[in-house]
């Protein structure tokens, strides 16, 4: 693990609308308002991270452009030209593009294509600006997410309280199992609980099974569904700049909280 005071955290799961790009956006906008330096990277073709900063017209002219992640991992190239400042002072984001979609076919040639990307933030982190660089990754499990968590130091899995929410968490812990001969510096940080409904069975459910894995931490944080959320993406803000009184605002910030405590241990 790098010497720099950055950490690099990843949030994966390959079973989708588990609440990543979310969690990412506001763990990494909750940070920011704790005094701490902060990028995101934008891992995903359907760009909802960078959709949570930029609305669709400026997204687009990042797609377009060739601002973007895609552009600089298909050439690889060092990541500081494509980092892009928000409107948020100590909050920076390095834009994902659809044509994220056809990675996995360019890094198939590449050499030593699983870290084409910890090569493309080397610089970043060693120059030690940011104190998290946080990475949202696709959900899928393939050469791409394999890039990703070797790139990073800690390795967050949100997680829908729902019956479909624990369907294929058994495949990403055999991938993450599989990472350690090439990444045995990525660590597990936690399992977050998202879209919880407490007075629902499978909450409960959900809990309990996450709870007794084994050498695996569950944030005593659990994100519950608040309208909240939707309507800060509606307006491409975070939800704590949209509504810092929320529930939800609430969460996100204790949640960047333990994030924080656990990534220093």
């Amino acid at each position: 693990m790098s010497q720099t005071k950055t950490k690099v955290i990843c949030f994966a799961n390959n079973k989708g609308g588990s609440g990543k790009s979310t969690t990412c956006a506001n763990v990494g906008y909750s940070m920011v308002t704790e005094g701490k330096k902060v990028l995101l990277i934008d891992g995903d073709m359907q760009m909802n991270l960078t959709l949570s900063y930029f609305d669709e017209e400026a997204a687009l002219g990042f797609n377009e452009s060739g601002e973007n992640l895609y552009t600089a991992i298909k050439h690889q190239k060092e990541l500081t030209p494509y980092i892009r400042h928000t409107a948020y002072e100590g909050l920076d984001l390095i834009p994902s593009s659809i044509l994220m979609s056809g990675i996995e076919v360019d890094l198939f040639t590449m050499w030593q294509r699983e870290f084409i990307l910890k090569q493309g933030l080397a610089k970043i982190r060693e120059s030690g600006e940011y104190d998290y660089i946080l990475i949202d990754a696709p959900p899928t499990l393939g050469c791409w997410v394999m890039n990703i968590m070797c790139a990073s130091d800690y390795l967050i899995i949100p997680v829908e309280a729902s019956p479909w929410g624990l369907f294929g968490l058994a495949n990403l812990f055999e991938f993450y199992e599989k990472l350690e001969r090439i990444a045995p510096e990525l660590k597990i940080l936690g399992v977050v609980v998202t879209k919880a409904n407490e007075r629902k069975n499978q909450f409960k459910q959900a809990i309990e099974v996450l709870g007794s894995l084994e050498n695996v931490r569950l944030f005593d944080t659990y994100i519950r569904i608040d309208s909240a959320i939707e309507w800060s993406q509606e307006n491409s803000l975070p939800v704590m700049a949209y509504k810092k009184t929320s529930r939800a605002a609430q969460e996100y910030l204790t949640l960047s909280k333990e994030v924080m405590e656990y990534a220093h241990r």
